[in-house]
């Protein structure tokens, strides 16, 4: 396929593998599974590419297969606010999906990502029909209200320490990322473009929290030792 494809066209069906670390999947039935398997595609985001644009009409619900993807958001200023990381295992869009709304925020990827489709029509199907997947994405609406208002406090913080830290609790959440563990890939440019700081500011925060034995800088990634200190961050 030409390197110049569009998101679209790159699509294609899901593996067996690929289905297998989709979380909300094994909560359906074999009826319902078999019509979520025919419906759903993945593609290939290199980096900068868009999912979602603001004022784009919703056309499916996403998740990162693999991959690192940034939601934000542009002010009458032109100044990017960015809520959160989507990191692999992350499913998005939930409630605009519901509401049948337009973005409100933008998505785009920050290194190559597989992320995976399922056609909004398909996700109301399974909502009409799926007690399994209708909790899956109650959990997820109610996880997301809490990471939005998080998200809104660091934006505020003025201490960098705290602001990388936070970002980085939110990307470890159990319940909207479950298959992530306790590694991510992640560059500090990469975190960086999440945080809204420097890259050398961030190199600075990440040994800070690395000498509190929150966290362990590993070779292409970071692995939370301390979870509930990265998110009270009383050390700082």
């Amino acid at each position: 396929m030409p390197q110049d494809a569009t998101l679209f066209q790159r699509r294609r069906p899901l593996t067996e593998a690929e289905l297998a670390v989709i979380p909300w999947y094994k909560l359906l039935s074999e009826d319902e599974r078999e019509r979520a398997t025919d419906d759903l595609k993945v593609t290939d985001a290199n980096p900068g590419d868009y999912l979602c644009r603001t004022g784009r009409p919703v056309t499916y619900w996403f998740g990162v297969i693999d991959g690192l993807l940034k939601m934000s958001t542009d002010n009458a200023d032109g100044q990017t606010m960015t809520f959160t990381g989507v990191p692999p295992g992350g499913w998005f869009g939930e409630g605009t999906a519901l509401k049948r709304e337009v973005y409100r925020y933008n998505i785009q990827a920050l290194r190559k990502s597989m992320v995976a489709g399922l056609h909004v029509d398909t996700f109301h199907w399974l909502l009409d029909h799926s007690i399994g997947f209708n909790r899956f994405v109650m959990k997820q609406l109610n996880e997301r209200l809490g990471q939005f208002i998080a998200a809104r406090e660091i934006d505020r913080m003025t201490n960098p320490d705290i602001r990388v830290a936070r970002s980085l609790a939110a990307l470890f959440n159990p319940v909207l990322y479950p298959g992530l563990g306790a590694v991510l890939r992640i560059t500090q440019q990469e975190l960086a473009y999440l945080v809204g700081l420097s890259r050398q500011r961030v190199n600075q925060a990440l040994t800070t929290l690395s000498a509190h034995g929150a966290i362990a800088v590993e070779y292409g990634g970071l692995r939370v030792m301390d979870l509930q200190a990265l998110r009270n961050s009383l050390f700082l």
